[in-house]
């Protein structure tokens, strides 16, 4: 059924990301369409799409991925049914998610109530606690490094610090010491930032080796539970 509602596909994402979108697309007969900043111009995602678009002001290597209005002028103009958002950029973005709805474009990920809830990092761990659901012990809300260095004798070293939006990695730093703590902060902030448009970033305790299982939930009526041997 997928393949037969969805004609034109537009990948809003960059790179390796994009053309593993662009491969499984064309193996169901999907026209691909790429978006790409002037920064971009050369790279492999754009040539390895059907069509593409330049997003963007040449002077804006990245953030043109994050412009949600830009992004939907193409999808519009191009008669796009779906858009996949690939990870991190705008792929957690509640609003991005909604917008797509609201043009009547497929948005090819949760919903922005499910995502309401679980899209943020911080939101969910709220959610969890709700529902009696444990958690890794951490510190949210932190404005900067200081109030990190206060939650960091409670929490105790090695930490993680995480960015409340966005996926992929972008926005993660190790502590494992006090030293490394501002400097990390900072850079995490920032790359927040740069990657998702939401500087928010938050510490929880940092787990060595963990083992961590994968529920698949939405679409199917029963959750299921892969063993990490199967990803």
């Amino acid at each position: 059924m997928l393949a037969k509602s969805i004609q034109r596909l537009l990948v809003a994402n960059r790179g390796e990301i994009a053309i593993r979108v662009f491969r499984a697309a064309s193996e169901l007969k999907i026209t691909t369409v790429a978006v790409y900043s002037f920064e971009d111009r050369y790279s492999l995602h754009r040539y390895k799409a059907d069509e593409a678009y330049q997003i963007g002001p040449d002077e804006e290597p990245l953030k043109p991925y994050l412009d949600i209005e830009e992004i939907l002028r193409i999808a519009r103009n191009q008669k796009i049914d779906a858009i996949h958002p690939g990870y991190g950029f705008l792929s957690e973005n509640i609003e991005f998610a909604r917008r797509c709805r609201e043009e009547g474009i497929t948005f090819i990920g949760p919903a922005p109530e499910i995502m309401e809830q679980l899209g943020n990092k911080i939101a969910a761990k709220e959610l969890a606690l709700k529902v009696n659901v444990p958690i890794i012990k951490g510190a949210s809300n932190l404005q900067n490094s200081d109030e990190a260095f206060a939650a960091a004798d409670e929490i105790g070293f090695p930490m993680i610090l995480k960015a409340a939006s966005g996926g992929g990695g972008r926005g993660m730093r190790i502590v494992r010491s006090k030293d490394e703590l501002k400097k990390s902060f900072n850079e995490a902030s920032n790359e927040a930032a740069k990657a998702f448009g939401d500087p928010t970033v938050f510490l929880e305790k940092y787990v060595e080796d963990p083992k961590m299982p994968l529920i698949l939930a939405e679409p199917f009526p029963t959750p299921m539970r892969v063993p990490s041997s199967f990803w």
